[in-house]
């Protein structure tokens, strides 16, 4: 027969008992540190970042996709 504890479980974080939040000073150095990181990667960041933005909204919408990849296929050998 298993024991029902009633007790709360107990960990430490790095918070000491008080709210988890993150403090505004925090994101906006966060958000500084990122765009740092991605200038420092260049042109090839901004490219896989805008592949990446493309894939999401294709997958978003495949039929829709596949059916005007295609028309656009079908209507340029229509137009040879």
């Amino acid at each position: 027969m298993s024991k029902i504890s009633f007790q709360s479980p107990r960990w430490d974080t790095s918070s000491f008992g008080h709210p988890a939040d993150i403090l505004p000073l925090e994101r906006s150095a966060l958000g500084d540190h990122l765009n740092q990181c991605g200038a420092l990667r260049g042109w090839l960041h901004t490219l896989r970042t805008g592949a990446d933005g493309l894939h999401s909204l294709l997958v978003g919408h495949v039929v829709t996709s596949v059916l005007a990849v295609t028309l656009l296929v079908g209507g340029a050998w229509l137009m040879r």
